[in-house]
């Protein structure tokens, strides 16, 4: 049988001798055949001796690396921060002293829970992770999207994460709190009560990483040069406004698009949408720490902005997408304890673990010390050190001299700085070795209250129906009795609701709580999502569903509109070629209507010829697309032929101030306008303010 060498047929498949982009090996040697083992004949077996496939291979076999035990999935983006007022007297830090200059940045979003496959509407908090590369170093700040967190102590971290990932002997539930394990926890861990309302809250599904806060979480401290201390809390301020998703429409968004966020986030940096956050600082002294209700080195607890405002310094823009996912966002490594002269650490036991945690577990994950020379980790200052060898070292000391102090460099290496270095606040440290916590630590339930009357009616009825449907997951009734016990300490309305969507018989007895709770403390605006919405539609997505016969001046005239508002625009359409509107022209479809579902727009108009929504009023993607649209209380524009089809959808009898007839061009603005409002929450089935 005559040989016939297949592998030689691709188009552009061999390059011409003497081209410089020809393929090399790992070691740089040129590869003549890359789709050939070297085998003892045509069809013989393969030989060890190939070292170009078996580099090949081998590199394949260690291209993963161990994907992080918390923050998994997560996505990355490019940035900058730059400065906007100065504040010397608080900080001697560099980027805090230098108004005007661009500090380039890194910044990860994550979800907690879920492995690298899962989906990006879990219910979880999010991580919200930024690399500082400033002129002294690396600083990292690492936060999440919710301020406060489930512990107090880091020696509880293990058991709360073991309790929130599938259980051991099944494997499942991934991505999800809603089972017996998490809520047994938390149930027996009364200072989570607080954190429990944050992700039982939208907060826990937001719209994009473009509308969420991110908080540094801990309580640090900012150093000026005169070695003066302050106490500082970081706060993330979207300006793009606040925005989340509802339960329904979350778990429909997973299963359309379950890259959502990212696609979301890549799509925006594409089209030059280049998202912004503000950076504030809740600044104050140990006056008003002795002052407070609660303890400022706990994690479980907020400063309200009316007692403390955030005040704004700088802002982040995010404005360059990866080049390579595992080189960067994968192989990113945050560190809390990562900070520069002018910021410092609190006594905070959270934090202090932290602190500990994450570097071991770069060395874990990274293989070794030398995780700081992978490009995406590395300073952009000078590095100067006599560290060396180590697992991957790309640099190393040179010449004899790998230690000080020493008499071979004459001075002209690396020595410490008293004037420059990094130096800790001279804080007077006094006590008993003991494991205790304060005495202040003990209230669990008096902010968890205030985080909840804070919120709209429409919010705080989403929270009562994400408690029932977590705890209807819970199999043993005596976790789901126990956590209703816990409700009690917070709100007794909001007990009741969760306790008659458990079909409990009666309420349970109130837990007994270890500090009695303060039931005075006043609501805080800043704690609701709907009171702080961006008021227009800058930054979000308009579907355009489009069929036969439908008007094209008002397709181009809602394109407009969106767009002048700062908005984009997608088309769906029966097919993936378009359709052929009344001027004649095929409009192309960005999205065909069985995979461009209504759930991943913020609003939708309909624009269809007469005889097209009446064949369209049968057809269940399209009747789920109006459905969807009105359940999840969004704003629907219509021409006036799309009745049938909403009549089909069973919305034509129910139509509302959120619905916006499209009789000619001058209402596409009127509907746009509406848009800034985002949803129409009088359509929700909530009680009302």
């Amino acid at each position: 049988m005559k040989d016939i060498d297949l592998s030689k047929g691709g188009a552009n498949h061999q390059k011409a001798k003497g081209t410089d982009d020809t393929m090399t090996t790992a070691q740089g040697v040129a590869v003549a055949d890359d789709q050939n083992w070297l085998k003892a004949g045509a069809r013989g077996p393969g030989l060890l001796e190939d070292q170009i496939a078996r580099e090949k291979i081998f590199h394949f076999d260690h291209e993963r690396i161990p994907e992080r035990v918390v923050h998994a999935r997560g996505y990355g983006v490019h940035g900058h921060f730059e400065l906007k007022e100065a504040i010397p007297e608080l900080s001697r830090a560099a980027i805090f002293n230098e108004t005007g200059v661009k500090t380039p940045t890194f910044t990860r979003f994550s979800t907690v829970a879920g492995n690298k496959g899962s989906p990006d509407l879990a219910r979880d908090v999010r991580g919200f992770a930024t690399k500082f590369y400033t002129k002294e170093g690396n600083w990292d700040l690492v936060g999440n999207n919710i301020p406060v967190f489930f512990i107090q102590d880091a020696i509880k971290f293990p058991d709360l994460v073991h309790a929130a990932k599938p259980a051991p002997d099944r494997g499942f539930p991934q991505a999800q709190t809603a089972h017996d394990n998490f809520w047994d926890f938390i149930s027996l861990s009364p200072e989570a009560m607080h954190m429990v309302m944050w992700i039982m809250s939208d907060r826990a599904i937001p719209r994009s990483f473009r509308f969420m806060e991110g908080f540094g979480v801990h309580t640090f401290r900012l150093l000026n040069a005169k070695g003066e201390s302050h106490y500082v809390k970081f706060h993330w301020k979207p300006k793009q406004g606040l925005q989340s998703v509802i339960w329904n429409e979350a778990l429909k968004i997973n299963g359309s698009d379950p890259d959502f966020h990212r696609r979301d986030m890549w799509d925006a940096i594409d089209a030059g949408d280049f998202p912004k956050w503000d950076l504030g600082i809740q600044v104050f002294d140990d006056n008003f720490a002795d002052q407070f209700e609660f303890d400022i080195l706990d994690a479980t607890k907020i400063i309200p902005e009316e007692q403390v405002p955030v005040r704004i310094i700088g802002t982040l823009t995010l404005d360059a997408n990866v080049d390579n996912f595992f080189a960067e966002t994968e192989q990113v490594a945050f560190c809390t304890q990562n900070v520069v002269p002018g910021i410092d650490f609190t006594n905070d036991p959270l934090l202090q673990g932290r602190n500990f945690s994450y570097l071991d577990t770069q060395l874990k994950r990274l293989g070794g010390p030398n995780f700081t020379h992978i490009p995406i980790n590395a300073p952009r200052c000078p590095v100067r050190h006599y560290q060396q060898d180590g697992h991957m070292a790309m640099t190393n000391p040179k010449g004899r001299v790998n230690y000080e102090p020493n008499s071979w460099d004459h001075g002209e290496g690396p020595r410490e700085n008293p004037q420059a270095g990094f130096t800790s606040f001279a804080e007077k440290v006094d006590g008993v070795k003991q494991r205790v916590r304060s005495e202040m630590f003990a209230d669990h339930y008096s902010q968890a209250r205030q985080f909840y009357i804070s919120q709209t009616a429409v919010e705080q009825t989403h929270m009562a129906n994400a408690l029932t449907f977590e705890l209807s997951k819970v199999e043993r009734a005596d976790i789901r009795t126990r956590m209703v016990g816990h409700l009690l300490n917070i709100d007794d309305g909001l007990a009741q609701e969760v306790a008659d969507g458990l079909g409990l018989a009666e309420l349970p007895p109130r837990i007994e709580a270890a500090r009695e709770p303060l039931n005075d403390l006043p609501a805080s605006d800043a704690l609701s999502i709907l009171k702080n919405g961006p008021g227009s539609f800058k930054g979000r997505k308009l579907g355009i569903y489009i069929a036969e016969g439908g008007d094209a001046d008002m397709v181009d005239a809602l394109k407009e509109a969106a767009k002048a508002a700062g908005g984009m625009v997608e088309i769906i359409a029966p097919h993936i070629a378009g359709a052929k509107l009344s001027n004649g022209q095929v409009v192309a479809a960005d999205q065909k209507i069985d995979g461009g579902a209504s759930v991943l727009y913020d609003a939708v108009a309909l624009v269809m010829g007469k005889a097209a929504a009446e064949n369209f009023a049968k057809d269940k993607p399209s009747i789920d697309f109006v459905n969807d649209a009105f359940a999840h209380a969004k704003f629907i524009a219509y021409a006036p032929d799309v009745r049938p089809l909403l009549s089909g959808a069973g919305v034509a009898d129910r139509m509302d101030d959120g619905f916006v007839e499209l009789t000619g061009k001058n209402m596409t603005g009127s509907f746009i306008d509406k848009c800034g409002e985002l949803r129409f929450w009088q359509r929700d089935a909530v009680k009302q303010d």
